[in-house]
């Protein structure tokens, strides 16, 4: 991760869940993407972003979402973001809060994803 992004995750009841901090954007997107395809490569779990401490995300890091979001469609896994209020507005100004199946509550996300 760069110094600008932070970021892990956990497995956690039957889902894995990334929690990133710092800004998505495009100087840390690549990092971002690269980080998720290692962890989506040896792992087929639901995926839980939680962005709920992002404080900037931009046009690449939307893409980087989509581009993930994609991919677990593709192996047919579940996919939700959790986002702060600044997260979630940016995602709903360029109407992907479906597509990205947006909460803003982590265990709302993780319990809908374990159902």
């Amino acid at each position: 991760m760069t110094v600008s992004l932070r970021g892990g995750f956990e497995r956690k009841k039957g889902c894995l869940v990334f929690y990133f901090t710092g800004q998505l954007d495009a100087y840390s997107e690549k990092q971002f993407t690269d980080f998720l395809t290692k962890a989506f490569s040896s792992n087929k779990l639901p995926i839980v972003l939680d962005l709920t401490k992002i404080d900037f995300i931009d046009s690449s890091g939307l893409g980087a979402m989509v581009h993930s979001a994609k991919e677990c469609r593709k192996s047919k896994r579940s996919f939700i973001v959790v986002g702060n209020a600044r997260v979630i507005q940016t995602i709903k100004l360029v109407r992907l809060e479906e597509f990205l199946h947006v909460s803003s509550d982590l265990n709302a996300a993780i319990s809908q994803i374990a159902a």
